[in-house]
């Protein structure tokens, strides 16, 4: 056995003895005698939740995904809602996606959970985040958890846990959740066996009213969906859960000739037909788009496992597909959206967007040039939830979106949908196509309207306690000394999230932030770029956002493709003055 903290053997060890299974155990003796960065990984911490809930690596240990884990969180949720709502005052939805475990894991919720005498929702098959957020608000249930690790690789699946509004676990109950599963100190402590007459199964009815209300997000005219209802259009649901729900909602709308990637249609937790199951990655759209050249589609779409983001390939000026990212897709369905309420005369001064700190800024000046008003929150869908929440009544919802490809349109769900925003956005291809345009021209329009603005992620990755020690130094370092140019241009200002501060420079003048405490990290510079890095909540890396715009672009001088290509060059001397690297 190599060295290994002894404290740490000693968790492990605990692994090893009843009540856990006969299979955890075993597995566990044979990480203690191998040692090394294996059972470090497995046992040097708790999961914990961050903005996405609870993701991990499934398998045996304390940071792992398992039964164990999952078991303890659940009937630490079970005790926080005896204390909140008393016991048998409470219902709670449950879903899953088609990851390795899911079902298994979604059954482990449901017997804790009405082992505790709640009643329990359970979904009989795979459904998508959306619907669990629409059934949590339609059945008045009082929290919901999905079973789904999103777009991680096929060794991940999560916990992600809701509350009665629908929305992702915003303080204080996120803290007071773990704060409860925290207390349990042996898996003794939780009420493993169901009680199987508490637990009911939704259906294709939940199905049904769900999509119902998809359809009434519908902006356009009835003669122009018929005109364009034979658009040809591919999708693919990455072998999550969209294979059912995206076609159908896509033809409630109208959209007859839908293509689905039938390889990609196959539910299966390995993701065999690609690397990640991550609509932001090329790869994973490559037979998608082979499929559109089949059969002359303009429009190709693909959503993640539990089908809460939705990323696209439009073809260009040359017929060539090319990606957009989640930004230029966010900018495009906004405009879209704006314009038609503009048009059916619905502004009126009540109305707003959502969006996160890190995206696109172009969206807040389309939303100016509209009377709507812009809120900008921190990154992670239930912070939009949350402005949502403490709006309702006051002023009127229309969308929400973050440049990592999650959009909202309409209140009847609270997180990310991408069953509701694939109808959108082929509402809006059909738009442009009665206006004689692509989705690729309305973009370059929109910049030529209100400026040039491009946007990059650069994501680092550092595996292990080692990797998340070199994270947490690189978040310091740039804390305690932020650079003061970077590529030629001053840095003016310093946005500190943890320490809920903004740093005017030179003559570091400060004024609060205005949002919650958050380890993230802003460097405005003179030339309008804006730098954000923050550590992922969800994954063992440090994501650094780059924004930059022009807003002296001229389409006459410059071509849509030099001038992005300007500005991409402009990002890459600014990463080049931040010396990191992957």
């Amino acid at each position: 056995m190599k060295e290994t903290d002894q404290t740490l053997i000693d968790k492990a060890t605990s692994w090893t003895r009843e009540p856990f299974d006969q299979e955890t155990r075993q597995a566990v003796k044979h990480m203690i005698q191998e040692g090394g960065d294996a059972l470090t990984d497995a046992f040097y911490r708790n999961l914990e939740f961050g903005t996405g809930g609870m993701r991990g690596i499934m398998g045996p240990g304390t940071n792992r995904m398992n039964k164990y884990t999952i078991g303890m969180s659940t009937q630490g949720l079970a005790n926080y809602l005896k204390e909140q709502f008393g016991v048998g005052n409470a219902s709670v939805a449950i879903a899953f996606d088609c990851r390795n475990n899911s079902p298994f894991f979604a059954q482990i919720c449901a017997d804790v959970l009405s082992g505790n005498g709640f009643e329990v929702l359970v979904f009989n098959g795979l459904r998508p985040t959306p619907e669990l957020s629409f059934a949590i608000r339609h059945y008045k249930c009082r929290a919901g958890i999905m079973i789904t690790a999103s777009h991680n690789p096929k060794e991940y699946n999560g916990f992600k846990v809701y509350w009665d509004d629908g929305a992702q676990l915003v303080p204080p109950h996120d803290v007071r959740v773990v704060e409860e599963a925290l207390k349990i100190e042996s898996i003794k402590q939780v009420i493993w066996t169901g009680d199987p007459s508490r637990i009911r199964q939704l259906g294709r009815e939940t199905d049904r009213l769900y999509t119902d209300q998809v359809k009434t997000l519908s902006m356009l005219s009835k003669d122009v969906i018929e005109q364009y209802a034979d658009m040809p259009i591919v999708y693919s649901p990455l072998h999550g859960t969209g294979t059912e729900l995206v076609p159908m909602a896509l033809q409630a709308f109208g959209f007859s000739n839908v293509f689905s990637v039938q390889e990609q249609s196959i539910t299966d937790g390995n993701f065999p037909t690609v690397v990640s199951p991550n609509p932001e990655e090329g790869e994973a759209l490559e037979m998608a788009i082979e499929l559109a050249q089949r059969k002359g589609a303009d429009l190709v779409m693909a959503t993640d496992p539990d089908a809460d983001r939705v990323g696209i390939a439009v073809r260009n000026h040359q017929g060539d597909f090319v990606l957009l990212n989640g930004n230029e897709t966010a900018v495009i369905i906004i405009h879209y959206l704006l314009e038609q309420w503009k048009q059916n005369q619905r502004i009126d001064g009540r109305q707003y967007i959502v969006k996160t700190i890190v995206t696109s800024y172009l969206i807040d000046k389309i939303a100016k040039s509209f009377d709507v008003e812009c809120f900008n929150v921190l990154t992670g869908f239930k912070y939009i939830a949350e402005v949502m929440r403490n709006l309702e009544g006051k002023k009127e919802y229309i969308a929400g979106g973050e440049e990592s490809y999650g959009l909202l349109v309409g209140d009847f769900v609270r997180d990310k949908d991408a069953v509701s925003a694939c109808c959108i956005i082929a509402e809006a291809a059909a738009f442009a196509r009665s206006r004689s345009m692509t989705l690729y021209g309305m973009l370059q329009k929109i910049h030529a309207d209100y400026g040039l603005y491009k946007e990059h992620l650069v994501s680092v990755t550092r595996h292990g306690k080692k990797g998340a020690e070199e994270i947490s130094a690189m978040m310091d370092r740039f804390r305690t000394q932020p650079p003061r140019e970077l590529a030629g241009a001053e840095v003016v200002e310093v946005r500190d999230y943890k320490t809920g501060l903004i740093t005017s420079i030179p003559g570091d003048e400060t004024k609060p932030a205005g949002l919650a405490t958050s380890n993230v990290l802003q460097f405005l510079l003179s030339d309008g770029s804006l730098i954000t890095m923050r550590p992922s909540g969800t994954e063992p890396k440090i994501k650094f956002y780059f924004s930059v715009h022009d807003n002296q672009w001229n389409p006459n001088k410059e071509s849509w493709e030099e001038g992005i290509s300007r500005l991409l060059s402009r990002i890459d001397k600014i990463q080049l003055a931040l010396d990191i690297s992957n």
